[in-house]
């Protein structure tokens, strides 16, 4: 009686954390299921308009990563080293987007750069630019959701190098950014690795803020997530955005397994 008392809570962890993990494989067990082998699933997957929205989402949300790579760099740096009066609110700012309803981001985006926006209004009647409901706009709405989960990450990559690493390179004579290319890198680089791997992830199943900002116009800013909504909305649809969104999640996992080998790679190199 002891023994099986001391057994319960064993017991009872265990059917907790199968019935949390059964929460989240059954709805890719159920698309699964739907999809594969479905009539018309090949012919959705081939079809025009899935061939259109992937190459769209797969090339913008390269660039946004790229972007976000090259700017939020130095900008995590700067906020991992840097000491100023209003610090925590410049980080809080970055982070907001992470909370934010993707809605909501896409009418900022709308209200700062449309066209009658703060800067979309200036640029469209100075220079006749128009950045709202075009591809542009599709990488800017992938990047403003994306890019704070990069710089999130890169932060605490930077935070976790010594810095003393650092101040005994400067004293053999290394210069700034080759201290960082050759010891704050390297080491922080699994925190990159899997930074970039969330913001490209995100950029990707990108769809509130796309909708509002960008539009839906297949070829031009009709994104994977935008093409699984235009079909769900038909009246005989569910099969193609089953199919859909099974060629979505092939193409994410396989896409996050190249992150985490360069994660992983990089971690046994530091």
């Amino acid at each position: 009686m002891t023994a099986l008392r001391a057994r319960a809570p064993h017991a009872g962890l265990a059917l907790l954390i199968a019935v949390f993990a059964l929460f989240f494989v059954l709805p890719f067990a159920g698309l699964l299921e739907r999809g594969i082998g479905g009539s018309g699933t090949w012919d959705a997957i081939t079809s025009d308009t899935a061939l259109d929205a992937l190459t769209l989402s797969l090339w913008t949300s390269a660039v946004a990563l790229v972007i976000a790579v090259v700017a939020g760099t130095p900008v995590a740096y700067w906020l991992t080293h840097a000491r100023f009066p209003g610090k925590g609110a410049v980080e809080a700012l970055i982070d907001l987007p992470i909370v934010l309803p993707p809605t909501i981001a896409g009418v900022a985006l709308l209200t700062a750069f449309g066209r009658k926006g703060l800067l979309g209004a200036p640029l469209d009647d100075w220079f006749g630019l128009t950045l709202g409901f075009s591809t542009v706009a599709v990488i800017m709405a992938q990047l403003f959701v994306g890019a704070p989960f990069y710089v999130r990450a890169a932060r605490a990559g930077f935070a976790s190098v010594d810095a003393q690493y650092e101040r005994v390179a400067h004293t053999l004579g290394a210069s700034r950014l080759r201290a960082f290319a050759r010891i704050v890198l390297p080491l922080s680089w699994p925190s990159l690795a899997a930074g970039a791997a969330l913001c490209w992830a995100r950029a990707l199943g990108e769809l509130g803020a796309t909708l509002i900002f960008a539009g839906n116009l297949q070829g031009e800013t009709q994104t994977m997530p935008l093409a699984i909504l235009s079909a769900f909305e038909r009246a005989d649809g569910l099969t193609a955005a089953v199919a859909l969104a099974i060629l979505l999640l092939a193409v994410a996992l396989v896409a996050l397994a190249a992150f985490w080998l360069l994660s992983t790679r990089g971690r046994g190199t530091a």
